[in-house]
């Protein structure tokens, strides 16, 4: 029998051909694969290049064109012909709607070159950080002196970058960038805007409760020109813009909304003393102080579910209370608030009047609680609350070393009558006055001397804190000077949202005697400005004012001389009040 495997095979030749070896199949799969693996690597690679190509052409075209701002905090400048940073006063522009942009920071210089034997101390936060209504006497300046007038030996480089109406989630860019221009101290008094500020829950910039990686997400967004674009078309035809101090955009007390709020707050909070940290600089975090005494909330809610009949009971007894309260019946009136109170424990208003009542019975511990308890329930959210202060003190304690709480609510409060803060501290609802600003500058003092080189230290002038008559010499705080800032309070006491509040007949009558008490003459106040210019020559803060005084006095040709000096940097255009650093 043959061999069946030595037969040959009966398919023809002609059939071998035309079926590919089991290799060659492999081969034909493979070059298939890779070619659909090279299109759709292709697709993707047009897909993510070609819309990058095209908004990188957009936004060199929108920076070209002027379109937008610059998103850093500072830019290039000159002081005295030698390079520095200086504010860049459209920064906060990118974070409000064209109808409502902040006004400016005050104008500061940083040197690029740090000076040999300088502390550089940055004060970070937002208006009362500021020193609003006027920085000239803000508590970074009370701090400025005091340090100069103690150690003269060292250079004081005390730079307020705070701005009106910000809050942290704009704080931690402008941190991680201050902490590359060699800071030795950051000062950090930051809260009060957490809710009604940028992407806070009592405000129109963003959807109520957005969570934090989208609002990042969005400060990123706008960082750059297409983005502010885009920002500004979403707003273009809005009849109502305002997003601070709205009586739209109340959030009350227990809203879920505000566990938001604290969480977003506490991580941004954290993130900005790392930032500050990266740099090797200390850390002072500070709880917020408010008035609780003198400010009455700045709107009120009634409680969830509350009935007509409910509603009708609870006005009835107000409605008397207040007039027993006006006639001085004040056992009367608090009997008839309580029974109120029973109906609605949450409105704000109510709490405030329960306090003043007990104030004027002597019951002082009782009205602190009552002041704290309107304060914390009022639902324009523009004073920080107790909540808030606790994630700054919890913040502070768990940072690590580097980072030391000043417990500046506390500090003010013992400062105060019966620790309830109130107008001899404060000008509105947050903004300190000369004396406050003054107390909590006199609290950092000895916390900032420590941290000086000992040989400084042993060649302090004297080893007590600066009188604040002392401080107010240097600062040439004239009474001329504080019946200017109360005049300009009197102002915005006469606006919303001041309009809303209970007391607020109270305090434009006090502010209006502040505005008309008498003042110095001329002559003594020009005095006074000699001296502090003599004693710091560089402080173009002292030329500034000195500057208004003249021109108030008609003298326009010392007046420019002194604005010149006051110039913060070369290309500034001008310094006077007309000007774009006007005051």
């Amino acid at each position: 029998m043959s061999d069946i495997s030595s037969q040959p095979n009966p398919m023809k030749a002609s059939q071998w051909r035309g079926i590919p070896s089991q290799r060659a199949s492999r081969e034909v799969t493979t070059k298939a694969t890779t070619s659909r693996g090279r299109q759709w690597s292709l697709r993707i690679a047009t897909a993510i290049l070609v819309p990058g190509i095209l908004l990188g052409a957009a936004e060199t075209s929108l920076r070209i064109s002027g379109v937008g701002t610059a998103s850093s905090v500072t830019r290039p400048c000159t002081v005295g012909g030698r390079p520095a940073f200086c504010d860049n006063r459209w920064f906060a522009k990118q974070f409000f709607p064209p109808r409502i942009f902040r006004k400016v920071p005050p104008p500061y210089a940083i040197p690029a070159a740090k000076p040999p034997g300088t502390f550089r101390i940055f004060i970070l936060g937002e208006s009362a950080a500021e020193g609003d209504p006027e920085p000239s006497y803000g508590f970074g300046r009370y701090l400025q002196v005091m340090l100069r007038k103690s150690f003269p030996g060292m250079k004081f480089e005390v730079i307020n970058v705070s701005i009106s109406a910000i809050n942290s989630h704009v704080l931690l860019p402008m941190a991680k960038e201050m902490a590359h221009h060699q800071p030795d101290l950051f000062i950090l008094y930051i809260g009060n805007n957490e809710v009604v500020g940028p992407y806070g829950a009592g405000t129109v910039l963003t959807r109520r409760g957005s969570s934090l990686p989208l609002i990042r997400a969005n400060i990123l967004l706008r960082s750059t020109r297409v983005g502010q674009l885009l920002a500004w078309l979403g707003h273009a035809g809005q009849e109502q813009e305002l997003a601070w101090a709205s009586l739209d955009e109340q959030v009350r007390a227990d809203s879920p909304l505000m566990g938001h709020v604290y969480e977003n707050f506490a991580t941004n909070l954290n993130d900005i003393v790392a930032a500050a940290r990266s740099s090797g600089a200390r850390v002072f975090i500070n709880t917020v102080a408010t008035n609780l005494r003198d400010c009455a909330p700045f709107a009120s809610l009634h409680r969830e579910g509350m009935g007509d009949d409910a509603l009708r009971s609870w006005s009835a007894l107000v409605q008397r209370a207040a007039a027993l309260e006006g006639a001085g019946a004040y056992a009367e009136a608090l009997k008839l608030y309580l029974a109120a109170a029973d109906i609605d424990p949450k409105h704000a208003e109510l709490e405030f009047r329960i306090a003043r009542c007990l104030w004027m019975l002597g019951d002082f511990p009782a009205a602190k609680q009552r002041f704290l308890q309107a304060r914390d329930l009022d639902t324009l959210r523009l004073r920080a609350d107790s909540t808030t202060n606790d994630v700054i003190r919890s913040v502070a304690a768990t940072t690590g070393l580097g980072v030391e709480l000043v417990d500046a609510a506390a500090l003010l409060g013992e400062e105060s009558p019966h620790s309830v803060p109130g107008s001899e501290l404060f000008y509105d609802y947050v903004h300190m006055n000369s004396r406050g600003n003054y107390l909590l500058a006199r609290a950092l003092f000895p916390r900032v001397a420590g941290m000086l080189p000992q040989g400084a230290q042993r060649q302090a002038i004297d080893g007590d804190v600066p009188s604040e008559a002392d401080c107010e010499r240097l600062l040439a705080l004239t009474r001329e000077d504080r019946s200017r800032v109360a005049t300009k309070m009197l102002i915005r006491l006469n606006k919303p949202p001041f309009t809303y509040q209970l007391n607020q007949g109270e305090q434009v009558q006090k502010m209006k005697r502040e505005a008309e008490a008498p003042i110095d003459s001329y002559d003594e106040a020009a005095a006074q400005y000699r001296w502090a210019i003599a004693q710091s020559p560089d402080d173009r803060l002292l030329h500034l004012n000195y500057g208004l005084l003249l021109l108030k006095q008609g003298d326009r040709a010392a007046a420019a001389e002194q604005f010149g000096e006051a110039r913060p940097y070369d290309d500034a255009s001008s310094a006077t009040p007309d000007g774009p650093y006007s005051r």
